[in-house]
């Protein structure tokens, strides 16, 4: 656990009581503070109330008169659509809002740091698509060479439940932007922004207050080291916030869309070599295309920006690339989950949005498409330009018939993941891939994306 520091004495209220409200509020006890609880379910603040936690209601502007600050859960909207009238009462009293993430950034330094021989290192990852991938690459690439790391944040462990670090190791987070969009305090040593698409819209107030809760990462503080996917026209303008000049190495522009020139530091794949260039020249390059757990280009840019954070920490390429071979990819992200008869099946229910379902299937050459779900804002354009490796797609979802009236392929009405399995299957062909890729939420059918993955999972199992 990292003790909250700064606040020993204080009362701090925390105002959500799942993973990440618990988590605050052992490491506010752990650090000194006195953590007010509350949350509207009665069965989380009983949870809390059995570990010794007060659970108190915030009801008016005069309960917060004492209150040093407010924690508020990642779910729990602090100004777009509305804010929680909790967060609305803290914020008249001019009571500070914070979230875990503020206080992990707060408390990662210790005295204790001064014994070490090299300062233990935050890279953080955010972006709408990739970041689990990003993240997870990293550190497993980091492990792969004997570096101590850690990962944790939307993936992994919470950030106040790792422990403290040890000399010379990196903290690899995954940040979501309802993560970046309330911390106070983002002071990571790397920070990376993978790809921007419309994704939470109603969460942030539409495209610009999305991607303004992106680049609080890079605006907080600001990294010493920026990776920055720049093949959508918010990441090229990031960068060149960022950078003082093109010669500018604490940016390194990564793209999966273009050569990039100029005598700055780059990283760019093209038709399945990844490059480095630096300063004008070529540095390295690497064939991703025998990699078997990063197929398909959007995974190819996964690769770019994890590559360009090693770099950045040091490591070689011929490293980086004997660690991205062993990689096995993550369950849910483009992840084979069996093969018969030519056959091939393939996972990516995380793929919730019209941006990563086109990526995904650009990642194959034939598809029997499984997907399906609750539509998310921005609609499905995403997806015109991206079927022309589909055979055939197998609507699920309560919405089923509605969803598939707006595809561009041939699509057959499923509803259930069994239904959709069993017809995909039957009908594919010797070289075909039966392709979870919903563009879409799974909430109409399934409490998250990970519950729709093993189902698919599951019914692929019988089949086989």
């Amino acid at each position: 656990m990292i003790p909250v520091q700064g606040l020993r004495g204080a009362k701090v209220a925390v105002l959500g009581l799942g993973r990440t409200g618990m988590s605050a509020a052992r490491a506010l006890k752990e650090g000194g503070a006195l953590a007010l609880c509350w949350d509207d379910n009665p069965d989380a603040r009983a949870r809390a109330q059995n570990e010794g936690f007060d659970c108190t209601p915030f009801r008016s502007v005069s309960d917060f008169d004492d209150i040093a600050r407010l924690i508020v859960s990642p779910g729990i909207p602090h100004l777009y659509p509305a804010p929680n009238p909790v967060v609305r009462l803290a914020l008249q009293a001019g009571v500070p809002v914070d979230n875990d993430i503020g206080l992990f950034f707060q408390s990662f330094a210790t005295e204790d740091w001064s014994n070490f021989d090299i300062a233990p290192r935050v890279v953080a990852v955010t972006g709408s698509n990739g970041k689990s991938t990003t993240s997870a690459l990293i550190h497993h690439i980091l492990e792969h060479v004997g570096r101590p790391a850690t990962l944790a944040g939307n993936i992994g462990r919470g950030v106040l439940d790792i422990d403290p670090p040890h000399d010379g190791e990196v903290v690899v987070l995954e940040l979501s932007s309802y993560q970046t969009d309330l911390a106070r305090s983002l002071t990571p040593d790397v920070a990376v922004f993978t790809n921007l698409s419309e994704d939470h819209l109603d969460r942030h107030g539409g495209m610009g207050g999305y991607f303004a809760a992106k680049r609080r990462l890079f605006a907080e503080g600001g990294p010493d080291r920026a990776i920055v996917g720049v093949d959508e026209d918010e990441g090229l303008s990031l960068a060149g916030q960022l950078a003082e000049g093109r010669a500018d190495d604490r940016v390194i522009r990564i793209s999966v869309a273009q050569k990039l020139t100029g005598p700055g530091w780059q990283v760019f794949a093209r038709k399945g070599f990844l490059s480095e260039y630096r300063k004008g020249k070529q540095i390295a390059s690497i064939d991703l295309r025998s990699v078997p757990g990063l197929p398909g280009v959007h995974n190819h840019q996964n690769a770019c920006a994890a590559y360009a954070v090693c770099r950045s920490l040091g490591l070689a390429p011929k490293v980086i690339e004997a660690a991205l071979h062993s990689f096995q990819g993550l369950p849910h992200r483009s992840q084979l989950v069996g093969e018969k008869d030519g056959v091939r099946f393939v996972n990516d229910s995380k793929a919730t949005n019209a941006d990563a379902a086109a990526k995904a299937l650009a990642a194959f050459p034939s598809i029997r498409w499984i997907c399906g779900g609750l539509e998310k804002d921005g609609g499905m354009d995403a997806l015109r330009d991206a079927s022309a490796s589909v055979v055939k797609a197998y609507v699920i979802g309560r919405e089923a018939a509605a969803f598939a009236m707006k595809l561009p392929v041939e699509a057959e009405i499923c509803t259930t993941m069994a239904q959709a399995v069993e017809k995909a299957a039957r009908e594919a062909e010797a070289g075909d891939v039966v392709l979870l890729a919903p563009a879409a939420a799974s909430f109409d059918q399934y409490d998250n994306f990970e519950q729709r993955g093993d189902d698919f999972t599951q019914e692929v199992a019988k089949y086989l």
